[in-house]
């Protein structure tokens, strides 16, 4: 993230919809789906990936006990290996903005402000997350609120201004978890590096353990 460095100051929104690639939820309706599917695909493919969507049924088994069958009006089965492109196909038109830059990755996605006045950063961000929001209401896709979070990257003193979806702040935090790595405001790694040496200690015990040595520390 060299331009944090070249610029004295970024701001970063990370919100992940409470659909995933695994498992599409009722906010995602079938047929939206299969409208950008026809939209993008090859006939031959629309139909095939129509006669998967539609008229499935699920069963719920509990104590030994089956329930009767029902309908499933959205999602896909959990695991399977066309979820992930049904979620692409699904997200392909996410709206972007020239003042930010968009990231995705599956069901996460990131969104980067930048600028010297922090104001100027947060309107730019937040001007992205309106156009964001008329995206989801047309599309019915939920953000999954437990999952949002808003950061600033700067070694500035201070944060931007604080920003919303739909009428409500996301919180900002000091460290931020992206694609598996622990990024802090000031980036300097000391969250990522802290946790990954106590995941060494802790494989490295296991191994001695096995092997009967004497135990080494990172």
């Amino acid at each position: 993230m060299r331009f944090v460095f070249n610029n004295p100051l970024t701001t970063y929104l990370l919100f992940n919809t409470r659909h995933s690639h695994t498992l599409f939820r009722s906010t995602c309706l079938c047929p939206g789906r299969l409208f950008k599917i026809k939209r993008i695909l090859p006939s031959s493919y629309f139909n095939l990936l129509k006669s998967y969507l539609n008229e499935r049924q699920f069963e719920t088994k509990f104590n030994g006990e089956t329930s009767s069958h029902f309908h499933i009006h959205s999602g896909v089965s959990q695991g399977s290996t066309l979820g992930p492109l049904l979620y692409v196909l699904y997200t392909s038109d996410l709206p972007t903005s020239r003042d930010t830059t968009l990231g995705t990755f599956a069901d996460d996605t990131a969104i980067f402000a930048i600028h010297e006045d922090p104001t100027i950063a947060s309107l730019n961000l937040q001007q992205h997350l309106h156009i964001i929001e008329k995206w989801l209401k047309k599309w019915k896709t939920k953000v999954n609120e437990s999952k949002s979070w808003h950061i600033t990257f700067t070694i500035r003193k201070g944060h931007c201004p604080a920003v919303n979806i739909h009428h409500t702040i996301k919180p900002q935090t000091q460290v931020v978890i992206y694609l598996g790595l622990h990024f802090d405001c000031r980036l300097n790694w000391k969250e990522q590096i802290a946790r990954k040496r106590k995941q060494i200690d802790l494989k490295t015990k296991e191994i001695n353990w096995l092997t009967g040595k004497n135990p080494i520390y990172l």
